[in-house]
């Protein structure tokens, strides 16, 4: 028996928002004070930092679990699967639903809850529940599922990602530039075919890590201070990222016996493009190796960082033939990673 993802379904949406649309904006520094250049350099320093050059927002009448709903039914369409043979429908989010214009998180029930109500399953044996993991939560959930099959608990898992931080984002703040919506979904469940996942590895590095992301003020002090946004120490999270995922990812290759010659494609969390260079980078290193050309798919310039979402939907693209110069066939050999809030890491070795 293998534990392989059956299908795959992603909810891009539709509405872009460019670089160009913050020349307009009011940065201000973390005490309040102006910025010295003009939002036209800032946007220019935030792109070559980044890699960002548009990213999408969901429509005002959807919120996350609407997202997570629409990838989910496309998943289940690609698998060919009943939906009430589901037996865990897994979550993963950081902000729950917030409605367009509001900064409320509602998570009450669960957006893994609202996702099986949409999608109409009678069967109550179809557990459903939200996992808060930060931007690793997917590929968590993947891990989580193929827990559960392993103990004889699960045949067939529906694992989602969705996110909206658009509606979380100090609008005053340089990094909120970063911050996009959507959706990705997979089944995962046993089959008799070669493959599937073969090592996971997973950590939580919390002694003097818990808060590099976090909610804070907005950096407009004349806005009501008990209000709070999504925040972050970038250059902590760069300097963390790049030594412990890229070590994750070398415990995960080494636990499943696979040669580092043999991986065909690395599917990093869509952050920051200069910062997943760096771990790509490092990683090889670490086998005294160089990265081979086209080895890491990159979303980001299109689709921003939209957290838990961006593995499922880069693996989606990649597998429905949407990102150009990027492919996967049957017996590649691939790794999922990722990192955020918490800070937790994680990774995933498979074999299509």
């Amino acid at each position: 028996m293998s534990i392989k993802i059956t299908g795959t379904g992603s909810c891009i949406p539709d509405n872009i928002e460019k670089n160009e649309n913050f020349h307009q904006h009011e940065f201000l520094n973390i005490d309040g004070s102006s910025i010295d250049y003009p939002n036209d350099v800032i946007v220019e320093k935030f792109k070559a930092i980044t890699g960002i050059v548009e990213r999408r927002y969901a429509d005002e009448q959807l919120v996350s679990s609407d997202l997570g709903f629409l990838a989910a039914q496309k998943a289940i369409d690609d698998a060919n699967i009943d939906p009430e043979t589901i037996d865990y429908i897994i979550c993963a989010h950081n902000f729950g639903d917030v409605k367009h214009n509001t900064i409320q998180s509602d998570i009450l029930p669960c957006l893994a809850s609202r996702i099986k109500y949409r999608l109409r399953i009678k069967n109550p044996k179809c557990v459903a529940y939200d996992i808060l993991f930060g931007c690793p939560g997917w590929v968590e959930g993947v891990i989580q599922a193929q827990a559960f099959i392993k103990a004889g608990m699960a045949k067939r898992c529906l694992v989602i990602g969705s996110e909206t931080l658009s509606r979380v984002v100090d609008k005053h703040d340089r990094d909120s530039m970063i911050y996009s919506d959507g959706a990705g979904a997979s089944i995962v469940e046993a089959t008799d075919e070669e493959g599937g996942i073969l090592a996971h590895e997973t950590a939580s590095f919390t002694y003097d890590e818990a808060y590099y992301l976090f909610f804070g003020n907005s950096n407009n002090k004349n806005l009501c201070p008990d209000t709070r946004y999504i925040k972050m120490h970038g250059r902590k999270i760069y300097e963390f990222a790049l030594t412990n995922v890229a070590q994750a990812m070398k415990d995960c290759l080494d636990n499943s016996g696979i040669d580092i010659s043999e991986v065909k494609k690395v599917l990093i969390h869509q952050a920051n493009e200069k910062m997943d260079e760096a771990i790509i980078k490092r990683f090889y290193r670490l086998f005294k190796s160089q990265a081979p050309e086209g080895i890491m798919p990159m979303s980001i310039h299109k689709l921003g960082n939209s957290s838990v979402a961006t593995v499922p939907t880069l693996f989606d693209l990649i597998r429905n033939n949407k990102l150009e110069d990027h492919e996967i066939n049957k017996g590649d050999v691939i790794i999922f990673a990722s990192v955020g809030a918490g800070m937790h890491i994680n990774a995933i070795v498979y074999k299509y």
